[in-house]
């Protein structure tokens, strides 16, 4: 399958790190050109190491969204594929949820979402099959979990961008999909502790936790030619943990 993606270029945001850098090592190995934008100059540099060509990204800036995005057309010669995957997860309890702390986190999920498929547009249509697709979640979708209600709600509205985007688009040739990963062994879902992890583990029918690379297959598919019929949709990644509450309660049923 490494031919998958051959002659495709694909822009990961977030893609340094954690579910993007999976994304972005799939992409790549199934034939695509990529370049990934990330948070920080350090996580740029590791990227850059690997053989990506990385810029230092803020979503909530248009103008940095424009520049990155024109930096990716120059370097991989066009953009066909937009993996918008950059977000941030912190953990708040409702009654402990500060303005700013709100405003920060749909800024970067929400809007920086938003920010990235206007900017990617222009090139995406020019390339003639264009693929968007957004790293969502189950949380805020098909599921909720205490303190993160406010994250829930970000990925819950860029499901509905997904889906009114898809209308728009559709004219211009580009298709837009989305992912919903579950519980993913990410740095960030190593730094909540062995327990926590443990716990997630066992609320999956498969056994165990998603790593980055089977979000990376899923958007590899919904970038590909196989899903040109396929638009304003979303593929769930979790292992079936949306399915049965406690699946170990009807193991032996």
């Amino acid at each position: 399958m490494s031919e998958l993606l051959e002659g495709r270029t694909a822009l990961v945001t977030g893609g340094t790190s954690g579910i993007g850098r999976g994304i972005a090592e799939v992409l790549r190995m199934r034939g695509a050109a990529v370049a990934v934008t990330g948070a920080t100059e350090a996580r740029c540099e590791d990227a850059r190491a690997a053989g990506f060509p990385a810029y230092r990204l803020d979503v909530r800036d248009r103008q940095a969204c424009n520049e990155a995005v024109a930096r990716a057309v120059s370097d991989l010669g066009g953009l066909s594929v937009l993996a918008s995957n950059a977000g941030v997860y912190p953990q708040t309890r409702i009654s402990d949820m500060a303005d700013e702390d709100i405003a920060a986190i749909f800024g970067v999920n929400v809007t920086g979402t938003i920010h990235m498929v206007q900017a990617a547009t222009p090139a995406l249509r020019e390339s003639g099959r264009g693929r968007v697709v957004v790293t969502s979640s189950i949380t805020g979708n098909v599921t909720g979990y205490p303190g993160w209600s406010h994250y829930g709600a970000t990925k819950a509205a860029q499901m509905g961008f997904v889906r009114s985007a898809a209308m728009e688009l559709a004219k211009d040739g580009i298709t837009i999909n989305a992912v919903m990963p579950g519980n993913v062994v990410t740095p960030g879902l190593t730094a909540l502790g062995e327990e926590y992890m443990q716990r997630m583990a066992a609320a999956v029918p498969l056994g165990y936790l998603g790593e980055p690379r089977d979000i990376g297959e899923a958007v590899a598919f919904l970038a590909s030619d196989g899903a040109r019929y396929i638009t304003g949709q979303a593929i769930v990644v979790d292992g079936g943990q949306i399915l049965p509450e406690s699946p170990e309660a009807i193991a032996d049923m």
